[in-house]
């Protein structure tokens, strides 16, 4: 869109840039879990099996366990394959949003659907699946060799941030008619430049 703020735009690409950095760092993850399959089978598989737990604690729990091979397998291979939506989602989200990041309000909000579906299943995964699910009902916190909760909140952290900027505003033109943003951008463009 000709006349597009070059400060809408930039807020626009930062947005962008903030989702392709949870894409990214799912790519990682992804290719780590793949290439290295066995490394984070065994915490799933302990954290399932409830079998590293503290020996004073969580005794009336241990009905909780799954001690089947298979469903630690399938356990893992959910994992992997909601880490690989949660890069996929994301990093075409965040193409799709560069592309649009010169277009009009309507085009980039539409831009943003792969990036908040990428985040919530980020989200989903790290809080509900290893906090709620592997934290309490596995008791993952009595575990002393196998507790991926202080990641998983440092990973919700980062997620849920990233969510807020990309929801919240400053990334739109129809907050000032077209022309009044385009004047106001030239006029601060020349002061800056004096």
């Amino acid at each position: 869109m000709a006349g597009l703020t070059s400060t809408v735009a930039t807020i626009r690409y930062v947005k962008s840039a903030l989702v392709a950095t949870v894409g990214g760092f799912a790519l990682l993850v992804v290719f780590g879990n793949i290439t290295d399959y066995n490394s984070n089978f065994q915490f799933v598989k302990h954290v399932l099996a409830m079998d590293a737990r503290r020996p004073d604690l969580g005794l009336s729990i241990e009905y909780r366990a799954i001690n089947w091979e298979w469903a630690w397998h399938a356990a893992y291979i959910g994992v992997i394959v909601v880490e690989t939506f949660i890069m996929v989602a994301c990093l075409y989200g965040a193409y799709r949003m560069v592309r649009a990041a010169r277009l009009g309000d309507v085009d980039f909000i539409a831009a943003k659907k792969w990036p908040v579906l990428g985040l919530f299943a980020g989200l989903f995964l790290w809080f509900f699946g290893f906090q709620a699910v592997g934290g309490e009902w596995f008791a993952m916190w009595m575990n002393e060799s196998w507790n991926g909760i202080p990641d998983a909140v440092r990973l919700c952290t980062y997620i849920a941030t990233v969510l807020i900027i990309l929801l919240v505003g400053g990334d739109r033109l129809d907050e000032l008619p077209r022309e009044a943003a385009v004047d106001r951008e030239q006029r601060m463009d020349a002061g800056d430049r004096v």
